[in-house]
């Protein structure tokens, strides 16, 4: 008995309070060993399906609002999406603000999301987590150049807030009733407070992405826009694209859908034997896929001297051909683009339309396989933009590429993950259940 009182002597009042806690959520006032009274609280438990960026970032934040936080992971190591991202370079945010950087059917759900968790924010996290930023252009990469080191940074940030991180183990459903969550595995059954959806999207070659968080949400009453592939090259007709299969220009490209300009995008071209690919391309393509969805007609029109006004450019050709005047039409392009773009072009019957309006019918996008990311997801219009909570269901939170919301190249999908996933995480730890 005298050493029990000396061990408690020692021991701050905190310390003993917890070990004296009964098992189970409780919330009451109980009269400590000392006389005052003590508020007795155990920490709210947070269930994260999905260990990709969204839901690193919510776990981490959670757990550093005092939750206790479990995170579940299908594949047998977190983050394997993030590691490939930028090419395995990992471009984590972007300090550019561009206005379509945001796409579906309400991009301006994002942006209380992105106010309160900022880009600066952002470099603040991850400087904190010992990732310094290096910038090219706006567009933000760790110093080191692989994005492993900040999944890792992550993963070892997680484990220090003492995140409970199971992996292999995949979600079959997620049910709630009397203010808990059941999450059922293949295996177990967790029960949590709270449960955040950070499952990303059915995009990605990468196993693991099978799209298996819409079922979730859907069989939890909420809507999902149909997920189209996204951030991906676009098949053309007519076919027949060997002449130029393999070029890469620089150019501009053009989207109409229904006859209609729908937006354009300037940058390197990248000519395949299906169609066209690149970084435009990529940036066009989420609305290209919705509305061939739609059954509407969509069209390319390539422009190859962007730099040269149209009304320009017939005085310029001329000029070349009076310098020249030995060169016949592909040769006169010669010096201008690839060998095999020129032969291509002086072979239109129309080379003004060829140079500037190239038209291409689009027939499709790639596989989800191939796209980066997907459009459309579980419905913004019954999520709260602020906190990321479900509408129909206290408690229940959504995150990242899971969400309606799709971004452009240049880091900023990752932004929204971080910019959601620190929403979620932080109010599904410190709201009442």
């Amino acid at each position: 008995m005298h050493q029990w009182k000396i061990w408690i002597q020692n021991k701050d009042l905190p310390d003993l309070v917890r070990l004296m806690r009964p098992a189970g959520p409780v919330q009451s006032l109980k009269t400590g060993m000392f006389g005052q009274k003590e508020q007795i609280m155990d920490k709210k438990r947070v269930i994260v399906v999905g260990g990709g960026a969204s839901g690193l970032m919510a776990a981490v934040t959670a757990a550093g609002e005092g939750a206790a936080v479990t995170l579940l992971e299908h594949n047998e190591r977190l983050g394997q999406k993030l590691n490939a991202t930028g090419n395995g370079r990992c471009n984590f945010s972007n300090r550019k603000v561009v206005p379509d950087a945001y796409r579906g059917t309400h991009p301006e759900f994002v942006q209380e999301a992105l106010s309160r968790f900022s880009v600066e924010d952002t470099v603040d996290f991850f400087q904190r987590l010992g990732i310094s930023p290096v910038e090219r252009d706006g567009y933000l990469y760790p110093r080191s150049g692989e994005a492993s080191s900040v999944t890792q940074a992550l993963s070892m940030e997680a484990r220090y807030r003492k995140v409970k991180i199971k992996t292999r183990e995949h979600v079959t459903a997620v049910e709630h009733g009397k203010g808990v969550f059941q999450v059922r595995t293949k295996g177990w059954q967790y029960e949590g407070d709270a449960v955040i959806l950070a499952c990303g999207s059915k995009a990605s070659a990468i196993s693991g992405a099978d799209g298996s968080g819409y079922a979730l949400a859907e069989a939890l009453g909420h809507a999902v826009v149909r997920p189209l592939p996204a951030l991906t090259a676009l098949k053309c007709s007519p076919k027949g694209f060997s002449g130029w299969a393999g070029v890469r220009a620089q150019g501009e490209a053009t989207l109409l859908v229904e006859g209609k300009k729908r937006s354009s995008q300037r940058g390197e071209l990248q000519l395949t034997n299906y169609g066209i690919s690149g970084i435009p391309i990529f940036q066009l393509s989420t609305y290209a896929v919705r509305a061939l969805e739609e059954k509407k007609s969509v069209r390319l029109l390539a422009d190859f001297l962007p730099e040269i006004p149209a009304e320009e450019l017939e005085a310029f050709l001329r000029n070349r051909q009076r310098q020249t005047p030995y060169k016949n039409t592909r040769e006169l392009l010669e010096g201008l683009f690839p060998g095999k773009l020129c032969k291509v072009l002086s072979a239109q019957k129309d080379l003004f339309q060829a140079l500037k309006a190239f038209p291409l019918t689009v027939t499709g996008g790639m596989s989800f396989a191939q796209a980066q990311v997907c459009s459309g997801g579980v419905s913004t219009e019954e999520v709260n933009p602020r906190t990321m909570e479900s509408r129909l269901h206290k408690g229940l939170y959504f995150t990242g590429e899971l969400l309606d919301i799709d971004g452009t190249c240049g880091g900023y999908n990752l932004q929204w993950a971080w910019s959601s996933g620190a929403a979620a995480g932080r109010n599904a730890a410190i709201q009442e259940p």
